[in-house]
């Protein structure tokens, strides 16, 4: 049998590393320690795996849960071999905290190591609101895989206001307060329904990746 499926590009990349870039595409997390994992990110396992639903980890995060079903979205991932995970053929980057933190869009999140401290976080009182206003702030030292559809964009927020449509956000430094800015005029010329009559506000020292896209969730609601 010969195609050009097989060539070795396409095969499996072996490394001793535990997270691997499979292709710009795909993840691979090798196993032991433990991973938290967004639930649909998991392509496929070799080994053996036991994936567990990881509950909202404290009462103010259960309260979140509730309202928005955010929290409830994550799996416990132990065992032995490796994992695989992608999200809608989005671009697949990893980030190592290092005693530092960062918060992240749960639409964006692919798994991270369990040793990381998680809270889920809102954005003012804008919980009700579409599009992404619940996230994941992570902190400690451990390693992150994020989504993004498209090439990213960094935006450094300290120079001047900088407004993101919340679909688009991918994550940010976690020293950042976002706001949420209403734009009635915006959202009157495009539609009330529309995502843009509400942008993410940041200011201050910090960066927000920005993706060349409303995610795959929004498209997928087309």
């Amino acid at each position: 049998m010969r195609s050009p499926i097989f060539d070795q590009v396409n095969q499996e990349k072996q490394s001793s590393a535990r997270w691997t870039m499979q292709s710009s595409k795909m993840l691979r997390v090798g196993f032991g320690p433990e991973a938290l994992a967004a639930k649909g990110a998991m392509v496929a396992y070799q080994g053996q795996f036991d994936f567990a639903h990881e509950g909202s980890g404290s009462v103010s995060n259960f309260l979140k849960k509730a309202v928005t079903n955010e929290g409830g979205q994550l799996m416990r991932v132990r065992g032995q071999g490796e994992v695989f995970f992608a999200k809608a053929n989005s671009d697949v980057f990893t980030i190592d905290l290092e005693g530092d933190a960062i918060t992240i869009n749960t639409a964006s999140l692919l798994a991270f190591d369990a040793s990381l401290d998680w809270k889920i976080t809102s954005i003012g009182n804008a919980g009700m609101l579409a599009g992404g206003l619940f996230n994941l702030t992570l902190s400690g030292q451990g390693t992150v895989g994020i989504a993004s559809d498209g090439p990213p964009m960094i935006l450094d927020c300290s120079v001047q206001p900088t407004f993101v449509d919340p679909q688009a956000a991918v994550c940010w430094s976690a020293n950042l307060t976002p706001g949420v800015k209403n734009d009635f005029k915006m959202g009157s010329l495009i539609g009330r329904g529309s995502g843009e009559s509400f942008q993410l506000a940041f200011h201050g020292p910090g960066f927000v990746v920005v993706q060349p896209s409303e995610g795959v969730a929004a498209a997928a609601t087309r």
